[in-house]
């Protein structure tokens, strides 16, 4: 079974239609990349996936579970690193690590695990609060694999890293087959994302588009 499968969803916003008729299906240890234009419903597709907002119709089915009867079934199985980090300024890195973890039912050990992979040792007793944007996106990302996720959902994952931050990131997706993890990203920075991805799949007007060998054919037909 696909890890990820929807089949003509359509996902309301305060009942503005922000995704129509998206079809999309993701296998495991595959790392889809999600492109397209601000508003068009990349974002909105992650948090659909990740059981934040629920579908209007249409099929969603996440690691074997139908979100449609319960959104929350496949939580501790998926990691969305969103805008924001979710950490609290008076804790440090560590701190801030362990809490999280605890509260996900894992332990300590794997916070350290992901501090490690993600390069955050020197900042680990360094307060929230006094970390720059490029390290908190790193936080963030150490936060969700932490939690061994079998599904990893990463919105604009290099938006603010340095060059250092940018390859530690690319080195957790080159290894996510390996890791037995399926990566869904949403970015603006294709020439780098695209050389990490298995493929493409282009959001157009809330509608899936799956780009293959440098051109768009389309899953849904885009209506004029």
């Amino acid at each position: 079974m696909p890890v990820v499968l929807l089949n003509s969803v359509v996902c309301l916003i305060d009942r503005f239609p922000a995704l129509t008729d998206v079809n999309l299906e993701v296998n495991q240890g595959e790392v889809v990349l999600l492109s397209g234009g601000n508003g068009a419903g990349k974002t909105t597709l992650l948090r659909l996936i990740a059981g934040l907002i629920p579908a209007f119709s249409g099929e969603v089915t996440v690691l074997g579970r139908d979100l449609r009867q319960n959104r929350r079934a496949h939580r501790s199985d998926v990691a969305l690193v969103a805008h924001e980090t979710g950490c609290y300024d008076d804790l440090t890195v560590r701190e801030n690590l362990h809490f999280f973890t605890r509260a996900r039912g894992k332990t300590a050990a794997q916070a350290d695990v992901a501090l490690d992979q993600m390069e955050l040792g020197r900042l680990a007793d360094t307060h929230h609060g006094k970390l720059s944007a490029g390290q908190r996106r790193r936080l963030s990302i150490a936060k969700a694999l932490a939690v061994s996720p079998r599904l990893l959902l990463l919105d604009e994952p290099h938006a603010g890293l340095d060059a250092q931050g940018r390859a530690v990131l690319d080195g957790v997706l080159s290894a996510a087959a390996s890791d037995g993890r399926t990566v869904i990203l949403a970015s603006h920075e294709l020439d780098r994302s695209r050389a990490l991805a298995d493929r493409e799949i282009e959001i157009v007007s809330g509608k899936t588009l799956e780009r293959i060998t440098g051109e768009t054919s389309p899953v849904n037909p885009v209506q004029a």
